[in-house]
Formats: C-alpha cells, structure tokens, sequence
C-alpha cells in the first residue's frame, strides 16, 4: 500500500506575528494560516494592517517579531525563494515613467526571459483594456490606467501567489469589472490570492476565506 502523499504546507502561515514602527505597533502577535488553494479576502479600517501584512508575506518587510511562512518558506531566511512566488500589487506601481506601456511590459518580459517579449505585451495590454495607450508614456497615464498596467505586469510574472493591495481603487466600472475577471482567472489557474479591499461585496465572491483586522489584530468581521 502506497503512503498517502505529504500534505501541502499552508498557502500562508503567521506565527505570532508582531511589525512596530517606533512606538507604534501596526500587527500585535497575529496567529493565522490560510489552507493551500485558498483565497484570502483582508479586511479592516484603514491603518488595520493590512497594507503591513502583505508587505510581510512579501517580505518587503521583516516582523518585528514572530515568523511569516509563504508555502512554506520562512520570509526572512528564504527571501529570495519566497520572492520567486510572490507578486505584490501595491499603492506604488513601480512603474518606468519616460517608458510608454508597451515598452514597460516589454522590459518585465526580457528581464522574464519570455518568448515574443512584444507579442505578450500586445497581449496583456489588450487584456487589461489598455490598447488604445499602448505607445503612451506612463506619465500621462491616470491612476486607473496606472493600475491596469501594474495587474498587467502581475500576470506577466505568473506568481503563485498574487498579493493584491486595493485592487480596485481609481478604476471606472469597466476597469472594475475587468480586474473582477483577471482575479478569477488568477484564481482558476491555481494562483492563490491575497485580497485587501474596502469593497467587501466584491471580496467576498472572490474569496473563500476571510481575515478582519482591527489595530493588527484579528477580530471577528
């Protein structure tokens, strides 16, 4: 009789976490796992943790105290393999300004050592409704269109996990509604997803599970 196969280690898992800046403790001893192949909805007031936390589990940050592990990854001896996983959709785009948006995700594919480089762009960019702009420098770019280009970049690394810091601030309906389709097709594809958002009824039908944070720590929502 064969043995039955090791369990998947937690998409996500928080020991006893604890991030102070000065005097200010913005995650206070935060205990959680999120099971493999779930998603996570992140909720909270502003200045919650939220932001903090995924900046964590991105390890653009370090704990002040406790252990952060990425499937199964400490964040802090296995940065490097951790970041190898992780895509981070933040406030900051880190976009190249003087680049049009073609020429931003062209970059991101050589750096990716992708196929085509050109033809993934044309791709994305029409994914993320953003054809009409395709030649246009970033820093004529809207913050909406800011943010399409970023999810766009997101896709391009094809994380196993996606972190997602307000997805849908600064976009129109449309907008919405097309980052709507890409996180379910993340999501399809076995990308686990980390979702921080004010728009709750939208968090909800995206994700399985849910995380309220009030004053870095876990309450119920």
């Amino acid at each position: 009789m064969d043995a039955p196969a090791p369990a998947s280690p937690p998409a996500i898992a928080l020991h006893d976490v604890s991030k102070r800046y000065g005097r200010h403790w913005a995650l206070a001893r935060l205990t959680y796992s999120l099971p493999a192949g779930r998603s996570l909805l992140l909720t909270g007031h502003n200045g919650s943790g939220k932001t903090t936390l995924l900046r964590l589990v991105a390890t653009a940050l370090s704990p002040t105290a406790g252990r952060v592990e990425v499937l199964g990854r400490n964040t802090v001896s296995d940065t490097n393999a951790v970041r190898q996983e992780v895509a981070l959709l933040s406030h900051a785009s880190f976009l190249y300004e003087d680049l049009t948006a073609h020429q931003n995700l062209v970059v991101l594919a050589r750096l990716l050592d992708l196929p085509s480089p050109k033809d993934v762009a044309d791709q994305l960019l029409t994914r993320v409704g953003l054809t009409r702009r395709t030649e246009s420098p970033v820093r004529q770019f809207s913050a909406g269109m800011r943010k399409r280009l970023a999810i766009a970049r997101l896709v391009m690394k094809k994380p196993a996990m996606a972190l997602l810091d307000e997805p849908f601030g600064e976009l129109d309906p449309a907008g919405i509604q097309a980052m709507e389709g890409i996180i379910g097709e993340l999501k399809a594809s076995g990308v686990t997803v980390v979702l921080a958002t004010h728009l709750i009824e939208q968090g909800l039908t995206l994700c399985e599970e849910r995380l309220h944070l009030q004053e870095g720590r876990a309450v119920p929502a």
